[in-house]
């Protein structure tokens, strides 16, 4: 894959989950072994529409629309994430994007930008050999609004002290890339690579 920036570009900005990590199969299986115990539906295509989405904010949109109810969000957050770090040392990175990043590497600065928590996010970007990569990484403790909304991206930008028209994000969700259009930034829908 050859790609070149569109003139102008001084910064990269990467999801990670579904664009640097093949993590979304991963994510999945963790969803459901959470949720089927407690009697809430979650279809992979509803899944993958809302990827990019806090799990929180995911739990909260999936009780209204199933009617289940929820007591303890936080707990569920846990469990979930617990879930998929039992399968992270299976994660494989998603090579074309990786080598991109890879090759701008020192050229250009590089952020994460993920609906992920840190800590979730911190540990996937070391098992595929990249934390080190990145000057900046913004996840969902950081911003109050999440993915369509821009402030993500927004908040990468600002951390590499670029303005957000000068940077390009690399997303692999519809939501992700309405966030990128609204933060005003080019973005590149990594699955036509895949």
């Amino acid at each position: 894959m050859i790609w070149t920036p569109p003139p102008g570009t001084l910064g990269l900005i990467f999801d990670c989950d579904g664009t640097l990590a093949d993590t979304m199969p991963l994510h999945y299986r963790a969803w459901t072994a959470m949720l089927e115990p407690r009697g809430i539906a979650f279809s992979e295509a509803r899944f993958y529409q809302l990827g990019g989405m806090p799990t929180a904010g995911i739990i909260r949109l999936l009780s209204d629309e199933t009617g289940v109810a929820v007591a303890d969000i936080p707990a569920m957050v846990r469990e979930k994430e617990a879930s998929f770090l039992e399968y992270l040392h299976t994660v494989t990175a998603i090579d074309v994007v990786c080598k991109l990043a890879e090759s701008y590497r020192g050229r250009l600065p590089m952020a994460v930008a993920s609906g992920g928590y840190r800590d979730v996010v911190r540990q996937t970007l070391a098992t595929i050999g990249v934390l080190d990569w990145f000057q900046a990484m913004v996840c969902a403790e950081d911003t109050a609004r999440h993915k369509p909304d821009p402030d993500v991206f927004l908040e990468a930008a600002n951390r590499l002290k670029l303005e957000p028209s000068k940077c390009v994000v690399f997303e692999d969700t519809d939501i992700g890339l309405e966030a990128a259009r609204r933060a005003g930034m080019a973005g590149v829908d990594i699955r036509a690579w895949r």
